[in-house]
């Protein structure tokens, strides 16, 4: 219990010093045009596991480490691993202090994909600076929309018919 309690007093002290941090940033995207991403899948490419952000038939592929597919697998078919993930705890957590995932925003700078959690906690809204692919698995596990802008969609994302998926090397 006490390590529980211990675990929990880091993760929130965490949290808020984040959110300190996060305050000073700048994260605007005015003028831009922001597309909510469909569908979320996992594959393993040639390359190793990626995460298809799904848009009608194009998508943005986002490789991760196979800890997170599997997280993010698991968030998504409803499966559970025999112990918590870090997704799974950090869940816990922000849904105990009753603190929820409002949406997550997807950038792509200099070759590097980030991600930004809009969280919601008594009706104040907090931005956090994450890795991509923890915001997107945060997003699955809480049933919250992922946001990309309209140009990283364009330029990032490839054409995912039948074919192309083939040619991409995404095919199950």
């Amino acid at each position: 219990m006490r390590t529980r309690l211990s675990c929990c007093s880091c993760a929130l002290f965490i949290l808020v010093f984040v959110s300190m941090w996060a305050e000073q940033q700048n994260y605007a995207w005015a003028g831009s045009r922001e597309v909510k991403i469909e569908k979320v899948e996992v594959r393993v490419s040639p390359a190793g596991h990626v995460v298809l952000l799904k848009v009608g038939e194009r998508a943005i592929p986002v490789f991760v480490d196979p800890t997170v597919a599997g997280s993010i697998q698991g968030a998504l078919s409803g499966k559970k691993f025999a112990r918590p993930l870090s997704h799974d705890l950090m869940e816990s957590i922000l849904s105990s202090y009753d603190i929820q995932v409002q949406k997550v925003f997807v950038t792509l700078r200099d070759g590097v994909y980030y991600g930004t959690l809009t969280l919601l906690h008594n009706g104040r809204v907090q931005l956090f600076d994450s890795r991509s692919s923890d915001a997107i698995a945060l997003a699955i596990h809480f049933h919250s929309p992922i946001l990309v802008e309209q140009d990283l969609l364009d330029s990032a994302g490839i054409e995912m018919g039948q074919e192309e998926s083939k040619r991409n090397g995404f095919e199950l």
